[in-house]
Formats: C-alpha cells, sequence, structure tokens
C-alpha cells in the first residue's frame, strides 16, 4: 500500500492509461530506482550536434540525500549518477551548473510473464519508475565521495570496505558525479493473474485448451567466479550474503506477485 509523502499530480507525471496501476508515493518510487542495477537517463543534446534526436544513456545511480544520511526512501530524496567526466551529459550538464541540466530517468522491473487466453491480453508483471529533475556536477570533495560510497554499496552492499579505498587522486578527477534535483516522478505496477474478457471465459472451447497464468520471472545472481589474478580463498562473506539475499528478495517478490491481492 502507498505510504508517507508523495509526488504531486502534474501534466508530465500524471500516469492516463491503466491509471488504477499508478503510484505517486516516494517509498514506492525509490524502491524501484534503487533496485533497478541499470537506470536510463535521457536528455535533450541537440546543442551538442546530437540532431533532432534526444538521447538516452544506461547508467548506474542511487537515491540518497548528502545532507540527510539517514533519510528513507519515504523521504525527499536526490538521484546520483555515476558518470566518466568526458562524457557528453557530463559536459552538458557542467555547461547547466546554475540551473541544473533537464533529464528524465526511467527504471523497470519484470516479475513474471501473464499468460491469457488471447496474445491480445498477454502481459508482464512489472514495476516502473520515472523521475523528473535537475542535473549538476558534484564538486564538494565530501559529498563526491559519499555518493560514489553510496553508488558502490548499492552494486554489492559491502563492496566498499572490501576493496581498496579511498579512490585514488585520479580516479577521483576521471569520474563525475550528477546530483539531480528530483521535481515530480511516478510509478506503474501490474500484478496479479490473467484478467480475461467474459465471453472468452464461457467459451469451453478455449478454456479446454488454452494453458492461462504466470510465469515468474526474477534477476537472480550466479556463483561468484574468482578471476585468475584472484588470491582469496572462497567466497567472502559479504558476497555469498549479497547474493542470497538478492535472490531470495526478488524470487519471493516475483512469486507474490503471481496472484491477485
Amino acid at each position: 500500500m502507498p505510504r508517507g509523502l508523495a509526488y504531486p499530480k502534474e501534466r508530465a507525471n500524471t500516469v492516463h492509461r491503466l491509471s488504477q496501476r499508478a503510484r505517486y508515493d516516494l517509498h514506492t518510487i525509490h524502491s524501484i530506482m534503487n533496485s533497478t542495477p541499470v537506470l536510463h537517463v535521457s536528455f535533450n543534446a541537440t546543442d551538442s550536434g546530437q540532431g533532432p534526436f534526444p538521447a538516452i544513456l544506461p547508467m548506474i545511480g542511487q537515491m540518497g540525500s548528502f545532507s540527510r544520511p539517514s533519510a528513507g526512501l519515504d523521504d525527499t530524496l536526490d538521484c546520483y549518477l555515476h558518470g566518466y567526466v568526458s562524457q557528453r551529459l557530463m559536459k552538458l550538464a557542467s555547461e547547466n551548473q546554475a540551473e541544473g541540466l533537464p533529464i528524465t530517468i526511467a527504471a523497470t522491473k519484470c516479475d513474471g510473464l501473464v499468460l491469457s487466453l488471447t496474445p491480445f491480453s498477454h502481459s508482464y508483471n512489472y514495476r516502473s519508475a520515472v523521475l523528473f529533475g535537475y542535473a549538476s556536477p558534484v564538486d564538494d570533495a565530501e559529498e563526491k565521495l559519499w555518493a560514489m560510497r553510496l553508488i558502490t554499496e548499492s552494486v554489492l552492499k559491502g563492496r566498499w570496505e572490501n576493496s581498496r579505498t579511498p579512490p585514488e587522486s585520479g580516479e577521483l578527477s576521471s569520474t563525475t558525479i550528477l546530483r539531480v534535483r528530483i521535481v515530480s516522478g511516478s510509478g506503474k505496477i501490474r500484478d496479479g493473474e490473467p484478467h480475461d474478457d467474459k465471453k472468452d471465459l464461457e467459451r469451453a472451447d478455449i478454456m479446454d485448451k488454452v494453458w492461462t497464468g504466470v510465469i515468474p520471472m526474477w534477476e537472480t545472481l550466479g556463483d561468484p567466479v574468482a578471476s585468475e589474478s584472484n588470491r582469496v580463498e572462497g567466497e567472502p562473506e559479504h558476497i555469498r550474503s549479497f547474493i542470497d539475499e538478492t535472490n531470495d528478495n526478488n524470487r519471493a517478490y516475483a512469486q507474490k506477485a503471481t496472484k491477485d491481492v
């Protein structure tokens, strides 16, 4: 159930089709963002020789608050994005540092294949979220280091303390962190069983030959494969714990989503 603060419904973020699936509460939207390994970031790049086409990039990012590190997912948060210093998006954000570069961030997770009586009604169980905001480079050294740790920990919990840190000066100078001030957002979730038309449910010839239901789908982390240069025996506990917890959570959500609430 939605809870806590919510993004106000405006023209940009209002869901019109199947609006009963819309979510505007911060907790749901931020949870989807933070559990999606790759975010897709779009921006207007016409001034950089892109032509008439908007640009879209796969990026790593995470919701958080440098000024309020203990803020939860149901609170107002920024989105921090990781990129290389010469990346076009980073250059455009630097050129628009005063107001920030307008960008859109999208995240999608598939939780199941929904198989109905007719191809028209087939679907996915899914969770999706879109955020709108203004991106600016993080110049403060302390905030940049904090954001790099935040993003690293989102890739694999416990990895920051179990790798060579802090980053060297050359690594810091070649990396740009964007802070996106979020102004609007929305989410959309589909879960449950297939919903077929009454006319098809009443046809015995169709009901007797067509299987309907949901095939759960979830992201799974496999067993670690050590590199040729690795000298550590066995699997470090932080890696095994992260794998098991992630797989268990993803499986549980997908299986729960197979049924109507």
